[in-house]
């Protein structure tokens, strides 16, 4: 199965607006990493809007978009979360959650109104967004013998590592990351390296 180790996503909080026959959908974008992040973000919306008739939204986590979810929030099913999701797919975007504040103007829109209400808001919220493409990586803190240093520092260069939190004395020591689907072939070359022992520290 093929390493998934890059993703897009976006940068910073973004926003977007849309209007329709007196009612106001104001989507707002946000990155995320966890859906703890995501309750709290809901919760300070819907106190940030108090006076909003509906707060809906999806969001996806994980480079493999793994966690998703979405909410009508009293709109009818299929209406809000599901075209707010559909705008974040076809963006090809993960780590994103959109929520649509809807103030509403008196009219009923329908189910076709609805849908293009809450698909634009959230596609003009990506539109004002920066998109960045993101990898994930694997860190190592790795140790070994003064004397095989410029092997070592030959790996870091040719694989182009990260590096971080060096230390070097008669016993070295330094972080090192690259990309997760890198690592069989990194962690097979740092191996070969005589007295060289490698600690994982985990993936951001």
């Amino acid at each position: 199965m093929e390493t998934i180790d890059k993703y897009r996503t976006i940068r910073k909080p973004s926003k977007g607006l849309f209007r329709d026959r007196g009612s106001r959908f104001i989507a707002i974008a946000l990155p995320v990493a966890s859906q703890a992040l995501v309750k709290e973000l809901l919760e300070s919306y819907r106190k940030e809007y108090h006076d909003a008739r509906h707060h809906c939204y999806a969001w996806i986590i994980g480079p493999g978009k793994e966690q998703w979810r979405i909410n009508d929030d009293g709109e009818p099913s299929g209406t809000a979360g599901k075209p707010i999701l559909g705008q974040i797919n076809s963006n090809d975007l993960t780590n994103i959650l959109i929520v649509v504040i809807r103030y509403f103007g008196g009219t009923l829109l329908g189910t076709s109104g609805l849908i293009n209400a809450y698909r634009s808001a959230a596609a003009d919220a990506i539109k004002n967004s920066e998109i960045v493409e993101c990898t994930v990586n694997a860190y190592y803190t790795i140790k070994f013998p003064y004397a095989v240093l410029n092997d070592v520092m030959r790996i870091i260069k040719e694989e182009d590592l990260l590096q971080s939190d060096q230390l070097f004395e008669l016993e070295c020591s330094l972080k090192v990351g690259f990309r997760l689907s890198h690592k069989d072939r990194i962690i097979r070359r740092l191996s070969a390296v005589p007295g060289l022992a490698a600690w994982f520290e985990g993936n951001l």
